[in-house]
């Protein structure tokens, strides 16, 4: 059977602001208006492109091959036997995970002065040697828990760092939680519920203003945490359920008493979302599936 090996991208800078300003020249002109130049921005793609070309040649020539920009993700068709080339900075693998059922994926790093390589943790030359391991089973993977919300029509979002449920705008959402056996009318800016690999992000900057901070999972773990932002008591609106960890067998339900701006999104992709219409309920929990990370 021929494998397929599909390389995950996002534009480079220079690729982003030549689709906006249409040619090199009217880029420089207008980086040089902002004190900005225009050499380190293309010397930078020249770099990715030459990482690119390398990862690219990797791929043994009897695998097919194909290409997909982060932007068309939504639209592409992974197969069950794909291998995933993850060519950018740790947020690709983020945006990549929720459109993937268990496939493997080797996060390539092309400029390690850059990015921390948390998610994308090899170097480029390491890519032939890592499709061999994939080929002869002698690769780890790390798997990561995801986290999904499912609304009771059956729509469903997953996601690898958090999910958020609240206002479209941000501003104060209304709705009833329950987590176990408690349940609480809220007023809030909204509910966060956070994997392990995405306990360092957000999840970890609304737990530092907590005055009990939460020991949040580890990368690895399989349980979540949760958090209310900026809950406000009322006669009608409680404080008592602001946060918490969240068992692998366990699940947060949500109730919406919004009319109307109601959303649940992952990873901060705003504009990948779900509607949630006033009385809906939507459950959080550990996902079944896992993001499949190979490891060095």
């Amino acid at each position: 059977m021929v494998r397929r090996c599909v390389l995950v991208e996002r534009p480079t800078e220079y690729r982003d602001l030549l689709a906006r300003h249409g040619t090199r020249e009217q880029v420089r002109f207008f980086l040089r208006q902002r004190g900005l130049s225009i050499e380190q921005v293309e010397g930078r793609h020249l770099r990715y492109e030459e990482t690119r070309t390398h990862v690219l040649a990797a791929i043994p020539t009897d695998w097919s091959t194909a290409t997909v920009d982060r932007s068309e993700l939504d639209r592409f068709l992974f197969t069950s036997d794909d291998v995933v080339l993850a060519l950018g900075q740790d947020g690709l693998v983020a945006n990549l995970a929720k459109y993937l059922d268990g496939q493997p994926v080797i996060g390539v790093n092309p400029d390690r002065e850059r990015y921390p390589g948390i998610l994308v943790s090899h170097a480029p030359e390491a890519t032939a040697d890592l499709l061999a391991d994939l080929t002869t089973g002698r690769a780890g993977l790390d798997e990561r828990t995801m986290v999904v919300a499912r609304l009771d029509d059956g729509q469903a979002l997953h996601a690898l760092n958090e999910v958020f449920v609240g206002h479209q705008t941000h501003q104060s959402a209304r709705y009833a939680l329950r987590v176990g056996d408690r349940e609480e009318h809220q007023s809030s800016s909204g509910l966060i519920v956070s994997t392990g690999t995405g306990a360092t992000g957000w999840a970890a900057s609304v737990n530092r203003q907590r005055t009990d901070p939460l020991p949040l999972p580890e990368p690895s773990a399989n349980h979540l945490a949760w958090f209310v932002r900026e809950a406000w008591p009322s006669r009608t609106t409680g404080t008592t359920l602001t946060g918490g960890l969240l068992r692998p067998d366990a699940s947060i339900r949500v109730t919406s008493e919004l009319g109307d701006g109601a959303v649940v999104f992952g990873d901060g992709i705003e504009s990948d979302r779900l509607h949630i219409e006033w009385g809906q309920c939507l459950t959080i929990e550990a996902a079944a599936r896992t993001l499949n990370l190979v490891r060095s």
